[in-house]
């Protein structure tokens, strides 16, 4: 006979993995499709269910009604989507490849659940405020505001209870880590690796600027090939103000990151453009620390600023040259025109503004003298 969703619940918090990991499968499917509609890609669907199942299994208790697990469940894959959505600036390729199916088989369920068990474990070693602060941003997909609002503090406590969190818990899950993540990918063992350089930044035509798309195009030093890269306006901004030598009132994020590498006795070597997931490329920028060299996984759009920031070599793997653009994408290139001359001033022209509407920080006046 078939339980119903309340009662594998009663069953999950009293520990029975196989309950736990009936409900997820059970609601698996409707789970992924609502992802996807949102992300608008199965790929990205999956590993956003993915995070919602953890999600889910590291907050089970918290569930008010267990008979509306399904709709819970669900709930959390569209918030952690929706976050996705928002912070996920991917890079969007030329071409989408045809996706594999999101369903996840027993054996993955069982052991996603007991991931779960140790990372929530790992959590609810964490101070009160800070595993709240865990429990709403990262497994729940609230905004750094929404949190804040749940909690009654401010963004910035919000932040900062984050980030004294990240530091206790990585000692805790560093153990988790597969081995096998951590060895070089054979794929880019046997990459032919090409020396390439930011040949423009493009950027599309629209009168809402928030419409407008941004392109990377990147070359080979040593040939004709080209390589496009949809990127985002913040990232299309640093690489065109650094194409263009602008000068900024204060240092640029990729500034910074490349004084807090050197401040740490570190360097940036090399960074690498390695593979397509469709939707999304992936990057990979090398850092020598000591006698260790460290592999730190990256969006190109940004392991290349870091790279124009501290002088260092970007490679692709010859193969993603051989990807061809779908008619839109290729339409929408075409359209594209080289802007980060034109970038660059916009963004020196906003600085200038704002740093022109400060208020001025003249001293008070002293007290008059008496008549």
């Amino acid at each position: 006979m078939t339980q119903a969703d309340f009662e594998l619940v009663h069953d999950a918090l009293l520990g029975h993995r196989e309950a736990l990991a009936e409900l997820l499968l059970r609601h698996w499917q409707t789970a992924t499709c609502l992802a996807a509609r949102v992300l608008g890609s199965q790929d990205l669907a999956s590993d956003a269910v993915q995070e919602a199942a953890i999600a889910a299994m590291t907050d089970l208790s918290r569930l008010r009604s267990p008979d509306r697990f399904g709709a819970w469940f669900c709930g959390i894959a569209l918030n952690v989507s929706r976050r996705w959505l928002r912070q996920l600036r991917a890079e969007i390729p030329a071409v989408l490849a045809d996706r594999e199916s999101g369903e996840m088989d027993p054996a993955e369920a069982a052991e996603l659940s007991d991931l779960a068990r140790r990372v929530r474990a790992a959590i609810n070693r964490l101070p009160a405020g800070q595993r709240e602060a865990v429990l709403l941003f990262y497994l729940q997909g609230l905004s750094h505001r929404e949190v804040a609002a749940e909690l009654g503090i401010s963004p910035g406590a919000v932040k900062a209870r984050l980030h004294q969190a990240r530091a206790a818990l990585a000692p805790r899950l560093a153990p988790m880590i597969d081995h096998a993540q951590e060895q070089v990918m054979t794929t880019n063992d046997a990459a032919l690796w090409v020396d390439a350089y930011v040949a423009e930044v493009r950027r599309t035509n629209a009168d809402d600027p928030a419409q407008r798309k941004h392109i990377m195009i990147l070359a080979e030093r040593d040939g004709e090939r080209r390589l496009p890269i949809w990127i985002g306006p913040a990232e299309a901004t640093a690489l065109a103000m650094t194409l263009e030598s602008a000068e900024t009132p204060r240092p640029f994020t990729y500034k910074l990151a490349a004084g807090l590498v050197a401040a740490a006795g570190a360097s940036v070597v090399e960074v690498r453009i390695t593979r397509l997931d469709p939707p999304v490329f992936y990057a990979l920028v090398l850092v020598r620390a000591g006698a260790r060299l460290e592999e730190v996984d990256a969006r190109p759009s940004d392991a290349v600023n870091l790279a124009l920031a501290t002088g260092t070599p970007v490679k692709i793997d010859s193969r993603l040259f051989g990807e061809q653009c779908s008619d839109e994408h290729a339409a929408e290139l075409l359209a594209a025109s080289a802007a980060a001359a034109d970038i660059a001033a916009e963004a020196q022209l906003r600085m200038s503004r704002e740093m022109a509407s400060w208020p001025s920080q003249s001293p008070a006046p002293g007290p008059q003298p008496a008549s």
